[in-house]
């Protein structure tokens, strides 16, 4: 708005955000600055409003870019050694959508590589720091875009989240971060990690802002078959009454902070005059291992495409093509990558099919039966989006398992394909940000944005 009524520049915006992006560099949040290119756009949008002309419903606003949305600027590498060098000839459906409304992306950030993680520990290029405590971390896989919003560097930042990669990040770091109903804004030109668990989404600091990038965002891509059509920009806002709290996630493993910020915002509702429905929701507690069944299974389809032959980094030390295949994939990928190729492969594996895949998709379908009837009892659900608070750098890097149940309370959403918004929910006593997440049924991410200025 100031853009459009000349009280600053797109420039001068794109200027600032730089400048904060060098300033908080210690934090480890861009992979790469995106500053000839930038500059040069912010330059069109200014003379474009000069000439009285139509900029966008983002014009000259900055933003930046999760590294594993391909791009002619910059490599997209997914922060992954194996795509280093890679120069994308594509752009990927929704930054072309941003774009096309003026959206500058002044950066890359820092994930997880591959987006496999709950901490941006897993970077290759290092762990990116949580946004109010430098010996925490930012969260995963989405790390670098939640501490770019956060630290106010820029006005929005993307995302993508398989299991909570969103929402768990934004919850870290006192933002809010949405991972719409399945299939709602384009994959296309995305790093694929999970291809029937992937969605797009954003980190705001403001639940308006979330829906205006959910109005450009979303809609049906011919080069997305999974896309939806555009139900968003038609959804008529349903005025919620009934919220669901689920009582089957054991309180001994959620942390005290997070359930008395729960607690608070129940009461707030109920003086609002909402009804609270208790909810009985059994089947969630084998949504972890059902995840960490399918999920390694489609990564390790994914990620069989990295070679080193076509694109990306590749060994030098082979001199068969057995041995670059090998040397390549073994030096490319990170710990965790292989770790989630070769479980991937053992579920997918004959005579370990039918015992793992196949029982964890039968779970899945009961979990998507749940949510249907959680949602005949109530309007939306309001739960904790992670067992804990930002905990420590290092402090679960080495045990896969208590990283993997840092995921509890997020998975299941990305199983039954339906939105899940992180909202800021308060403090701890030491000042770190707490998130509670609100879930609702399948397209009604409209309303579940609305709902969401009811908490605040």
């Amino acid at each position: 708005m100031k853009i459009a009524n000349k009280t600053i520049t797109a420039t001068r915006l794109v200027k600032d955000a730089l400048a904060k992006a060098k300033e908080f560099a210690d934090y480890n949040i861009f992979t790469f600055l995106n500053e000839e290119a930038a500059l040069k756009k912010a330059a069109e949008i200014d003379a474009k409003i000069a000439r009285g002309e139509d900029a966008g419903r983002l014009a000259g606003v900055p933003y930046a870019l999760k590294d594993n949305f391909l791009t002619p600027e910059g490599e997209t590498t997914a922060s992954a050694h194996i795509l280093q060098g890679l120069t994308a000839p594509i752009t990927a459906t929704a930054v072309k959508k941003l774009e096309a409304e003026g959206a500058i992306m002044i950066g890359r950030t820092n994930l997880d590589a591959f987006a496999h993680g709950s901490s941006t520990e897993n970077s290759y290029f290092g762990p990116t720091l949580n946004s109010h405590d430098k010996e925490r971390v930012a969260g995963g896989s989405s790390g670098g875009s939640a501490v770019a919003v956060a630290l106010d560097i820029v006005e929005f930042a993307t995302g993508t989240d398989t299991g909570g990669s969103i929402r768990q990040p934004a919850s870290f770091n006192g933002v809010y971060g949405l991972k719409p109903t399945y299939g709602t804004i384009s994959r296309y030109g995305v790093v694929a990690m999970a291809s029937s668990l992937d969605c797009i989404g954003f980190f705001t600091k403001t639940p308006d802002d979330m829906n205006l990038l959910m109005e450009i965002a979303s809609g049906q891509d011919p080069k997305d078959l999974t896309t939806l059509p555009d139900y968003y920009n038609e959804s008529v806002i349903k005025p919620a009454k009934k919220i669901g709290a689920i009582s089957d996630f054991d309180n001994d493993v959620v942390d005290a902070g997070i359930r008395e910020a729960l607690a608070k915002k129940i009461e707030l509702l109920k003086s609002k005059g909402y009804e609270i429905v208790d909810l009985e929701m059994p089947t969630l507690k084998y949504a972890l291992a059902a995840y960490y069944i399918i999920q390694p299974a489609e990564v390790a389809s994914n990620l069989s495409r990295y070679d080193g032959v076509r694109y990306g980094f590749r060994s030098e030390k082979s001199d068969m093509l057995g041995d670059l295949y090998n040397n390549t994939r073994n030096e490319g990928f990170m710990a965790e990558n292989k770790r989630r190729i070769m479980i991937g492969n053992f579920v997918l594996s004959s005579g370990f099919y039918d015992a793992y895949f196949l029982k964890a998709a039968k779970t899945r379908t009961l979990i998507v039966e749940e949510y249907a009837k959680a949602f005949s009892q109530c309007d939306f659900i309001i739960t904790p989006v992670s067992p804990n608070p930002a905990f420590k750098l290092g402090e679960k890097v080495n045990d896969p398992v208590a990283m993997y149940l840092e995921d509890l309370m997020s998975v299941p959403l990305n199983l039954a394909g339906v939105p899940g918004l992180t909202v800021p929910a308060g403090t701890t006593e030491a000042g770190l940000p707490l998130g509670l997440q609100l879930v609702g049924p399948r397209r009604s991410d409209k309303s579940l944005i609305e709902f969401a200025k009811e908490l605040i």
